[in-house]
């Protein structure tokens, strides 16, 4: 076990152990991690042993903090999308891996910076872009129609008072700051203090899943995941809510030929295609003392699995899971 000699992280990953341990690192084995942010799965996958990490993000702070957070000889940091690791892989002439794991969403080092507009615990502007290119969030919500920002509301955020949510914010525009993007949220919702959660939660997560396509780039990585593993390589997948992890339940489910067979009403009508994974484990959410060390975690949950020996599937347009 070799140790990195990086230096203390910024930020606590999420059941770091438990994905540790998912991986199966068995030594000198080539291992993605999707989602780099902080290094923290990285420093950990390290430490366990991994002969070679490939560290992908598309935020180019993560990846230019990356050379510092952990200096190791044995990490490539690669600024790019996790759903394009198998092309970018095969450019670099890097075979198929053995392992890979993706933390699905916006990290902390995103969310406590003020100026990247992903939170609304401090005022900042409204960005929330991960890559630092395209529409900004002020941009989409000061020239979206009221019947597109409510249904991104809706759709990703699962908010039942989109449409009055919607409404409020057109006839507040120019919206600039996430502080006020917050209270218009709240006094359209009828948010009182003291209320259990704040509805501007959900407004923020539906406009940075919808800017960043984050649900679109969950799909397709899984599939990309599927091509870059070797028969034997191991998918760990951590999500933060609902639509991420029925996502990653569903694709899961549908590769190792869990999903319910047909019936005399509704006849299979072609040869099922053979597993491409196997070994599917419980889902994992954070024990009690992490989420008392880590309240970030409290939703969080791991799924895993084993990839077979059967070819990947032949996919010629975007899947849609959901």
């Amino acid at each position: 076990m070799t140790s990195t000699g990086a230096k203390t992280a910024p930020h606590v990953p999420v059941l770091v152990s438990d994905v540790v341990a998912a991986l199966q690192l068995h030594g000198g084995e080539t291992v993605v991690d999707g989602t780099f942010g902080a290094g923290g799965y990285t420093r950990a996958m390290l430490v366990a042993g991994a002969g070679r990490v490939l560290g992908f993000d598309r935020d180019p702070d993560a990846i230019e903090a990356g050379r510092s957070l952990v200096p190791d000889p044995r990490l490539e940091l690669i600024q790019d999308n996790f759903s394009q690791m198998d092309r970018v892989l095969a450019e670099r002439g890097i075979g198929l891996v053995d392992a890979i794991a993706l933390d699905i969403g916006v990290s902390s080092m995103q969310l406590d910076r003020a100026e990247r507009g992903f939170s609304f615990q401090a005022d900042g502007p409204l960005d929330m872009r991960m890559s630092r290119s395209g529409l900004t969030a002020a941009e989409f919500l000061n020239t979206a129609g009221e019947a597109e920002i409510a249904r991104v509301l809706r759709d990703y955020g699962e908010e039942p008072r989109a449409r009055a949510i919607a409404r409020a914010i057109v006839a507040a525009r120019p919206v600039e700051r996430t502080a006020e993007l917050a209270a218009i949220v709240r006094r359209a919702a009828g948010f009182r203090a003291g209320q259990k959660s704040d509805p501007a939660t959900r407004t923020f997560q539906a406009i940075r899943i919808h800017l960043n396509a984050e649900l679109d780039e969950l799909e397709e990585g899984l599939q990309a995941a599927e091509r870059a593993l070797k028969p034997g390589g191991r998918l760990a997948v951590v999500t933060f809510h609902s639509l991420e992890d029925r996502i990653v339940k569903r694709f899961l489910r549908e590769r190792s030929g869990a999903m319910p067979a047909g019936s005399r009403h509704r006849p299979v009508l072609t040869e099922p295609d053979a597993p491409t994974f196997e070994r599917v484990a419980k889902p994992v959410s954070p024990s009690a003392a992490e989420l008392a060390a880590n309240p970030r975690s409290r939703s969080a949950r791991l799924r895993s699995a084993t990839r077979t020996s059967a070819p990947p599937r032949n996919r010629t347009s975007r899947e849609r899971l959901q």
